[in-house]
């Protein structure tokens, strides 16, 4: 593993600190151009049960002058490096969209580096890593790369409608998009020894049902599929259910991760 260039502090963010008091960490990544921030509601609705940490990736708010990654496989290697201060501790994995992506690889590199593995990996809104398209967002000028961050409906509207606004925030979509839209995962056959659950909404554009139950091929052990109503950003309207099926997971079901996950469509 190779030196991190940022300490992690920097990467790994406590939610909610002051009120948890549970000794099992969801550690939530985000989607492309997400903040750890963004979990905020999540770790509210999870308290006292399970503690958050959020991952902030560099290039925004408090990084923003630190450069993107635009490597799925380098954003990977740092937060691993970054979660050692907290692999004593029981922990799993929350990736919203791109998120779902760089938990899969962190976790691949706890399984290849011998490390404590996540009790579970729940990816939300996104492919499997098997499921391939063609995508380049990442090229796209920037009026095509507003319409298309406009129909996923994910970003405030009036943010798209500040040129000042919008001069910070599309070179780190764009950034991002890059990393994910250019990832390849090893192999279509690559699993992990971890529980997984797949969280969708009906309504997704970019994720189909099929494309969300692929996620079965990369789950050595149990593996649930959870749909949603909503479209992309479904998880905003589901807060309270989304924690509702992570609690059952880590708290009902920690000591005998072989029985079903308890959340089905």
């Amino acid at each position: 593993m190779h030196a991190s260039t940022t300490s992690g502090g920097s990467w790994i963010r406590p939610l909610r600190s002051s009120a948890q008091r549970s000794h099992v960490h969801l550690v939530c990544f985000p989607f492309a151009g997400g903040s750890a921030g963004y979990f905020h509601s999540l770790a509210k609705s999870l308290e006292p049960d399970v503690s958050v940490l959020g991952v902030q990736y560099p290039g925004r708010q408090d990084r923003r002058h630190e450069p993107l990654i635009e490597d799925i496989g380098r954003l990977a290697d740092e937060i691993c490096e970054a979660l050692l201060p907290w692999e004593t501790q029981p922990l799993a994995f929350f990736g919203h969209s791109m998120g779902a992506v760089v938990a899969f690889e962190v976790a691949r590199r706890f399984e290849r580096d011998n490390r404590r593995a996540p009790l579970a990996l729940f990816a939300s809104g996104r492919r499997a890593p098997s499921c391939h398209r063609d995508e380049d967002s990442h090229t796209a000028d920037d009026e095509s790369l507003v319409a298309h961050l406009r129909s996923l409906g994910g970003t405030d509207p009036a943010l798209l409608d500040d040129d000042e606004m919008r001069s910070v925030i599309l070179p780190v979509i764009r950034g991002d998009y890059r990393a994910v839209e250019t990832y390849r995962a090893p192999t279509a056959e690559t699993v992990l020894n971890v529980p997984i659950m797949a969280i969708t909404g009906d309504r997704d554009p970019s994720v189909s049902l099929e494309e969300a139950s692929a996620w079965r091929g990369h789950a050595a052990g149990p593996f649930e599929i959870k749909v949603l109503t909503g479209g992309h950003f479904f998880i905003h309207e589901h807060v309270a259910e989304i924690a509702g099926c992570v609690r059952r997971v880590l708290i009902d079901f920690r000591s005998d991760l072989t029985r079903p996950l308890g959340c089905s469509r």
